[in-house]
Order: C-alpha cells, then sequence, then structure tokens
C-alpha cells in the first residue's frame, strides 16, 4: 500500500500540488484522473521519486519516503516498476535486452538466469518469439506489452503507469488495461495508473482519484463515479455523447 499524507509542491509561486490525501491499495488497479494542468503527472512523478514534495510525506508500507536511507532508496526503486507513456524502449536494443535492462541494473543473476526470467515475462504478455526483434520492428501494442515486461521483470511491489493507452486504438487499449489489472492481481502489487482515458476508468478504475487545480476533489471506484452528484467529476466523466448515453441507460435501469 501506499499512503499519500497531504502533499504539495511548488515551483516558484506556482503551487501545482495543494495538499493531496490518499491511500493506493495493494492488489487492485488505481487510478489518478483529471482534466490538463490538474496535477496528476506532477503526483506521479512524487510517487516515484523524480520530484520531493514541498510538504506533506508519502509512504511506502510503513515507511515514510523523506526519511528513507540511500540503501532504503535503493531497495525501493528494485521494488519498483514503470511504464512510460511512450513506452520508453531502447531503439538500439532488441526486445530481449530491453527486457533484461532493469535485471542488470538492479540484480546479480547470471545471463541465463536473467533470460530465463526475460522469457517468462515476455510469455506472459502473449510475447513469445520476439527476442531477437528490434522495437521498429514490432506494432505499438506489442511495443507497449513489451514496456510491461520490462516493468514486471524485477517482481516489483509497485508498478506506476503513465498513460498507458496513449497512441493505441480501442480494442489494443482494452487488452493493455485487462493485462495490467491482470498483473495487478496474479502479483498483489500496488498499482497506480495515471489516465485521461474514461474507457479504462470503465473497465479497470477499482480505485479512482479525481484531481482538479491540484486538488483531490473526488475518489471512489468505476460504479460509485456514475453515481456521483460531484459536478466537477460529471463535467468531466460525460463530456463525450457516449458516456452521456450510458447514463442514460443507467438511470432507466434504475
Amino acid at each position: 500500500m501506499i499512503k499519500v499524507d497531504h502533499i504539495k509542491k511548488q515551483f516558484g509561486e506556482d503551487e501545482i500540488l495543494k495538499g493531496i490525501s490518499t491511500t493506493f491499495e495493494r492488489g487492485k488497479t488505481n487510478l489518478v484522473i483529471g482534466r490538463s494542468g490538474s496535477g496528476k503527472t506532477v503526483m506521479l512523478k512524487c510517487l516515484v521519486g523524480l520530484f520531493e514534495p514541498n510538504s506533506g510525506e508519502i509512504y511506502f508500507e510503513d515507511k515514510a519516503m523523506s526519511k528513507m536511507n540511500n540503501e532504503e532508496h535503493r531497495i525501493l526503486r528494485e521494488e519498483t516498476g514503470m511504464l512510460f507513456q511512450g513506452g520508453a524502449l531502447f531503439d538500439s536494443m532488441n526486445i530481449e535486452d530491453n527486457v533484461m535492462f532493469p535485471l542488470r541494473m538492479f540484480s546479480n543473476k547470471k545471463r541465463p538466469e536473467m533470460l530465463e526470467r526475460v522469457n517468462e515475462v515476455l510469455k506472459r504478455v502473449d510475447l513469445e518469439n520476439v527476442n531477437k526483434k528490434f522495437p521498429s520492428e514490432i506494432s505499438g501494442g506489442m511495443n507497449k506489452r513489451v514496456s510491461i515486461a520490462r516493468a514486471i521483470v524485477n517482481n516489483p511491489k509497485y508498478l506506476f503507469c503513465d498513460e498507458p493507452n496513449s497512441g493505441l486504438d480501442p480494442r489494443t487499449a482494452t487488452l493493455i488495461d485487462q493485462l495490467i489489472q491482470d498483473i495487478t492481481k496474479e502479483n498483489n502489487i500496488t498499482t497506480v495508473v495515471v489516465t485521461h482515458d474514461m474507457n479504462s476508468v470503465m473497465e479497470i478504475g477499482e480505485k479512482i482519484v479525481f484531481l482538479k487545480n491540484g486538488n483531490l476533489v473526488w475518489q471512489g471506484n468505476n460504479q460509485e463515479i456514475f453515481k456521483t452528484d460531484n459536478t466537477d467529476v460529471t463535467d468531466f466523466v460525460y463530456s463525450s455523447d457516449l458516456f452521456k448515453k450510458i447514463r442514460d441507460i443507467q438511470i432507466k435501469e434504475q
């Protein structure tokens, strides 16, 4: 579990996060949503340690991030998987070496052991026999699955995903959502997904945190979000004709 306790973050005079408190639960897909400029990305960067909050605290289990020593920070990095928005695969490396990269950084395994683990996670994301291909030789959806394999190769306790469906067609995006949720449950990971994709909210939003202008204005799950009377949330959710129709159907069924 990750606990966020009243964190604030500002750059100069511009306060981006204005005292956010919430928890992200283990074994669930926790989503952070909101419009552009709401503070989602800054919050994610605070969680992964790229930004240090000006005040407040982030706890991983019962350990305060700001009070960790160098060794504890190293262990936390080893326990963390990151799925970047663009995939962030190394173009000069083949798929095998891309997925193996975190093992080289954080483990003392021999190459045969690392290769065995690489093949395990590639199989898990339905990408067997692509080891020697390069990122440019496979599709965008396959690249995203390779990125997921790389993110979980070290058996992380924490998985952070930044807009995992960016640039994908709806069918592939749904498959990626389901893969992230399945892996989260199989390995009891604390997964945090930053997204603006309402399909993801509907499919895997077991815990949803909604940000607006640096404030947490609502939290709940993918069933409750369609029943809330919070106007900030409803304006965001039902900004498309598709979700207006969904709400009309739900109201009729009640």
